[in-house]
């Protein structure tokens, strides 16, 4: 029996998460809806206009929002990341330990450099922009993957965003390679649409001839399978992977198990901020599918925490939410 439900990899970046509006998009220059990276002088600029009174600070990144979300609903997770030895890195590394996940690093190997931020930027129609200054987590690396926790885990979970440098692309491929030779499953997400706007090629080598699940929204299922009709992006979709979910926001999402398409239908609530809903899906998705649950029950699970998701700020569940959801799927 292994350690691990989930071990993921990803790039680890303090969330600072805040109101504006259109306007603010207007005045500043920034592409609304979408994750755009920026240089430290960039991000530096917007933050001086941000009321930091008001603003959020969590550790995050997307796949650390998601293997917390495995440990919020009673799994066991690990994650690989990379952090500095700042302020912000000794925050993000004590805030995983405390929301139950675990991690091979300790304040004293945390090297010097600065550690990743996102602004995220979420307007009144719970749209979330998120502009992101890596920093030292754009070194991530073959070096920051801990085999012996993937080959303990059942599943492998991949974060898209890793395709945009050639070592995160490498630590990709690797982390797979160590996967598929231990037994372990491997996940993965595309997590922005830019992301498969412009990295197609790189995720088509990390996918290679197929992956064990695959999370994506529905804009991202349509860029990377080039169809623009449903039913022939999920065909398309299952040269990709063996498994996949394609999420729909409002209208729930769809699920191939591998033989036959389940429609998850979505739960009624009042959308405020649609950051990690992504994130929280894949998270309870895959704690309910390493914890004997079935296709449709893990969907269901996912729907009912993402719906709670977008309707609060911030990309996580206070733990007593993640136990009154499991509450509500087995009564």
């Amino acid at each position: 029996m292994k350690k691990y439900d989930v071990a993921g990899i990803g790039n680890a970046l303090v969330d600072i998460e805040f109101e504006v509006n259109d306007q603010f998009f207007a005045d500043n220059g920034v592409e609304k809806g979408l994750m755009t990276l920026v240089d430290e002088d960039r991000q530096n600029h917007l933050m001086k206009t941000i009321n930091h009174d008001v603003a959020k600070k969590q550790a995050g990144g997307s796949a650390a929002n998601t293997v917390v979300a495995v440990s919020q609903f009673g799994g066991k997770s690990f994650y690989c990341f990379r952090v500095a030895n700042d302020d912000l890195g000794h925050f993000y590394l004590q805030n995983l330990i405390d929301s139950g996940v675990d991690v091979a690093l300790v304040p004293e190997l945390l090297e010097n450099g600065v550690t990743g931020k996102c602004l995220v930027m979420v307007t009144e129609d719970s749209e979330r922009t998120m502009n992101t200054f890596l920093g030292i987590t754009q070194n991530f690396s073959v070096k920051d993957i801990h085999d012996s926790a993937i080959k303990d885990s059942q599943f492998l979970f991949i974060e898209g965003y890793l395709v945009t440098s050639p070592n995160g692309k490498e630590a990709m491929l690797h982390a797979k390679k160590v996967a598929e030779e231990s037994g372990t499953k491997v996940a993965l997400t595309f997590s922005d649409p830019a992301m498969v706007k412009y990295f197609k090629g790189n995720f088509d080598d990390v996918i290679g001839p197929s992956v064990d699940l695959l999370f994506a929204n529905e804009e991202e299922a349509m860029l990377y399978t080039g169809k623009s009709n449903l039913m022939e992006v999920r065909e398309e979709m299952k040269k990709a992977a063996k498994h996949f979910v394609i999420t729909q926001g409002k209208n729930g999402a769809m699920i191939f198990d591998g033989d036959t398409f389940i429609d998850i239908e979505p739960y009624k609530t009042t959308a405020i901020d649609s950051n990690g809903a992504g994130d929280m899906f894949a998270g309870a998705f895959l704690y309910g599918v390493t914890n004997g649950h079935s296709y449709a029950s893990s969907g269901k699970l996912a729907s009912m925490a993402s719906s709670q998701i977008v309707s609060q700020f911030g990309p996580r569940l206070q733990w007593h939410q993640a136990k009154d959801i499991l509450a509500r799927l087995n009564p």
